[in-house]
């Protein structure tokens, strides 16, 4: 599974900041205010071979007794619980100060693998500034400008160097590896005994009875499977047991290592907030999904038919993915739930020939050509496809960095179409061609080519008006 770098140091050291230079994106909200995040943010990101989770978190203040800092600071203490590795962030204009001092003796009691980084280091001395550091007896202290992006780079290579390469042939195994994930008491565990006709799982009618993700083994109709048990992802302000700590990340590691996941739904509850963040998640991670609407049997036509509009609204951007509305105790739906597991992973782990994708997108070019970006249009040449589980299909051409994103949003649509890629995210990259005549002066034309170019533009203007 890929390892998970959790940030935690007080408020306003830079960690939203250092989130957002490790996973490339901007979301997490940065400003210049103390306290700003207030819950765990998830993220991805990628050091060569090496893909890991990186954790932002709130201020951590032990020291305070209750109200909000105290909410953020449970918050952090409940990330470092499911962390692989500590990012202790400090600020190094400010030094040393006693909360940092305190948060470092709780780090230090925990045992966990820690790297102190020093941020804000940019324009200064590495030497000068993280010498005082030394005193807080985490190890040697290393200099970072997350703002700039200095030394950012290095210091998550140094973070995952004591993680193994990703195990790519252990990612495209022969068999899919299901993921089992939703909210608690939707009815995961007994969906995977009924699929298994026996008790295997502990199934009870109590939120959280799951406590870890459970790998197990089983075939239907001569199909070998890998189903995954997880811990019912909750809303994380709710997360309070201290064993269950460690069951938010798991279940997401194990998202990240499955093949296949099915988002549980329980029909006789409104479609939460918190499903439709499980389903981003998924998303995100791009697996192939398929949703299952559990606990359908029993509910009157006007009840169906409140779900069927919730699904609508809140998860619409799951379109691609197959919907069954089951009932995981009495084993309806089944047949075709299984069906459409089959179906999405052959989707995802598709292979996809050169020419057929080319011939694809020229058709789809010539059904919607891509809008001008500026003075002249992007030009779609050739496709190849870039990878699997999801399918990464990589366009070649010119001008691709104008291309919108409704058009991008358009080509996945097509080509999922056009290949049958049901229950697949489809990921899209541009790869513009290099001019080699860019850098270049042009040639001064010499007298007769510039009378002929004259000549001919004169003849144009007579012909064409």
């Amino acid at each position: 599974m890929k390892p998970t770098l959790v940030l935690v140091g007080r408020p306003n050291v830079g960690k939203s900041t250092l989130f957002n230079r490790l996973t490339r994106s901007r979301d997490a909200i940065v400003a210049d205010i103390p306290g700003l995040t207030r819950d765990r943010h998830y993220g991805h990101g990628r050091v060569g071979d090496k893909p890991y989770l990186v954790m932002d978190t709130g201020g951590l203040e032990p020291v305070t007794k209750d109200g909000i800092m105290h909410a953020m600071a449970q918050q952090s203490l409940q990330a470092i619980d499911e962390a692989d590795k500590v990012l202790f962030i400090v600020d190094g204009r400010q030094g040393v100060t006693a909360q940092d001092r305190i948060i470092a003796d709780l780090l230090r009691k925990k045992g966990l693998k820690i790297l102190l980084v020093v941020n804000k280091t940019e324009g200064m001395a590495d030497a000068v500034v993280t010498a005082e550091f030394h005193e807080l007896g985490l190890g040697i202290p290393y200099a970072i400008s997350a703002l700039h992006g200095d030394h950012v780079n290095e210091l998550a290579a140094l973070a995952l160097a004591d993680f193994p390469e990703f195990d790519e042939a252990h990612s495209e195994c022969k068999h899919p590896r299901i993921a089992i994930v939703g909210r608690p008491n939707v009815g995961k565990s007994t969906l995977i005994n009924t699929l298994l006709g026996e008790e295997r799982v502990i199934a009870f009618d109590q939120p959280g009875t799951t406590r870890d993700s459970i790998y197990i083994d089983f075939e239907h109709k001569d199909r070998h499977y890998t189903l995954i048990d997880t811990a019912g992802l909750r809303r994380r302000g709710k997360v309070q047991e201290t064993v269950e700590k460690f069951s938010a990340i798991k279940t997401l590691q194990t998202v990240e290592d499955a093949n296949v996941v099915v988002l549980v739904l329980d029909a006789r509850s409104e479609i939460a907030e918190q499903d439709a963040h499980i389903a981003d998640f998924i998303l995100q991670s791009g697996r192939a999904l398929v949703v299952a609407v559990n606990k359908w049997d029993g509910l009157d036509h006007y009840q169906r038919e409140v779900i069927k509009h919730e699904l609508t609204r809140k998860i619409g951007f799951l379109s691609f993915a197959r919907l069954h509305y089951i009932s995981a105790l009495k084993g309806t739906g089944l047949q075709k739930l299984l069906l459409s597991i089959d179906q999405a992973y052959a989707a995802a782990m598709a292979d996809l020939s050169t020419p057929r994708l080319t011939r694809a997108l020229q058709a789809a070019v010539e059904k919607h050509a891509p809008p001008r970006g500026g003075m002249s249009r992007p030009k779609l040449r050739y496709a190849h496809q870039g990878g699997s589980n999801p399918p990464l299909i990589v366009i070649h051409g010119s001008m691709l960095d104008h291309v919108p994103e409704t058009y991008r949003r358009y080509l996945e649509s097509f080509f999922r179409d056009s290949f049958n890629l049901s229950g697949t995210p489809v990921r899209i990259e541009f790869k513009s061609g290099h001019n080699p005549y860019a850098h270049k002066k042009p040639v001064p034309l010499t007298d007769v080519e510039a009378r002929r170019a004259h000549n001919r533009r004169r003849r144009n203007r007579k012909k064409y008006g």
